[in-house]
């Protein structure tokens, strides 16, 4: 009995950015929040990829592009495992793994409608409260965000 080989062909970056595991689902949510659907260079996505460790997974290869802290930042709300692989020279150049921040600063929108940073033009602050389950108190009003109301700026 044959026995059928499994093998993902994507085409490789000379310089740019990995996002590895990536749950599934957030994988749209990834592109959208990072504004890589209307980046102007090459970028290759997959999603529901077999992953051995998380059951199914996404990945976004991203050509001539590499994230700074804030970015990442949002990549970890949404994606609390991913791995950031940096290549350059078509070589893995750094691979870590997202980090989610004790503190966030200016990225996230407060979900009380009535909060003084909605009202007015004040930097948001927030309080990472639950890193796991992504859960953010507000500086200001105290309330609390929850990952499925997370709206980035």
């Amino acid at each position: 009995m044959n026995e059928k080989v499994k093998e993902l062909k994507v085409s490789a970056i000379e310089n740019g950015t990995v996002i590895d595991h990536i749950p599934a689902a957030a994988v749209f949510q990834v592109i959208k929040m990072l504004k890589l659907d209307v980046f102007d260079q090459m970028v290759l996505f997959g999603t529901n990829l077999e992953s051995k460790k998380y059951g199914s997974k996404g990945i976004i290869k991203v050509s001539n592009k590499f994230f700074k802290p804030e970015e990442l930042n949002k990549i970890a709300l949404v994606a609390p495992h991913a791995s950031i692989i940096e290549i350059r020279d078509f070589q893995v150049a750094n691979k870590t793994v997202v980090e989610t921040p004790d503190k966030i600063s200016g990225i996230v929108k407060c979900f009380n409608p009535n909060c003084i940073t909605n009202i007015e033009t004040l930097t948001t602050r927030f309080d990472v409260v639950d890193k796991e389950d992504i859960r953010l108190k507000c500086h200001y009003c105290e309330k609390i965000t929850v990952k499925k109301n997370i709206v980035f700026k």
